[in-house]
């Protein structure tokens, strides 16, 4: 749980209730009081008390004695607002689709969740067999394709939030490096946050969230290499997301870093 409890203006319950929508994922059939607590780091006293109240305002659902909770209808129409807001992602669905298929990797539009990325929507080609990684999986800033092309995309002020490291600002300059070279970024071997996942990604300015969002393609090394990437993927990757950004009339994220 991200945020600053210490600060008078920081509203502690609503954010241990939010932590409590965040910990559900597309894939989960509902989740126990335990697999919440264990998701979210909070006491089972504590889950038990925010579980309640957010059913009884409709953000989850729970059909009784040993059922398990799931988002409810409130939780679901918030939903459904915050995807058409983000109409960007509905107009690039079938360029995302066309070059998953083509490549053989997951494509992935991931935001920037404090220090982690959390991807928001995702392709996966089909007739292939790849990595699969489901709406709401966060994976770290540091250390990730994702995290390095915004990262390097966000000015300085914003930048400067995170309390970056010299690990961190270091990261920061080689991604930023990369995308003037070539238009893409990818963590290298030394750096990636794990070793089974190789990806590249580039940034779009989402002015939905008023910061940059990665395009990102990713597969198992030993089917996205270094070599797939600069020669291949990584071209197709930064051509889509530039026809966007003509189709939305978005500059590129990197030109609003300063």
């Amino acid at each position: 749980m991200s945020g600053d409890p210490t600060d008078r203006k920081f509203a502690n319950t609503l954010a241990r209730g939010l932590a409590v929508l965040r910990a559900f994922r597309a894939s989960d059939s509902g989740l126990t009081h335990a697999q919440i607590a264990d998701r979210t780091g909070l006491p089972k006293p504590t889950v038990s008390r925010l579980t309640y109240t957010l059913c009884e305002l409709g953000y989850l659902s729970h059909g009784g004695r040993n059922d398990r909770f799931r988002l409810g209808p409130s939780a679901i129409a918030l939903g459904s607002v915050a995807s058409v807001a983000v109409n960007f992602l509905d107009l690039v669905s079938d360029a995302m689709q066309e070059l998953a298929d083509k490549t053989g990797t997951l494509l992935l539009v991931a935001v920037r969740d404090d220090e982690k990325m959390m991807l928001v929507r995702t392709w996966r080609p089909q007739n292939a067999s790849t990595i699969w990684l489901e709406p709401g999986h966060r994976i770290p800033v540091f250390g990730s394709s994702s995290g390095m092309a915004v990262v390097a995309s966000l000015g300085e002020e914003r930048f400067e939030q995170l309390t970056p490291e010299a690990d961190m600002r270091r990261f920061r300059a080689e991604g930023y490096s990369q995308l003037i070279e070539q238009g893409f970024a990818y963590a290298s071997e030394g750096t990636r946050y794990a070793s089974t996942i190789n990806a590249v990604s580039v940034p779009y300015f989402a002015e939905e969230f008023g910061e940059p969002v990665s395009f990102t393609a990713g597969a198992m090394p030993h089917d996205l290499p270094d070599s797939r990437i600069v020669q291949e993927v990584g071209p197709a990757l930064r051509e889509l997301v530039r026809a966007l950004e003509q189709r939305t009339g978005r500059t590129p994220a990197l030109s609003r870093r300063d």
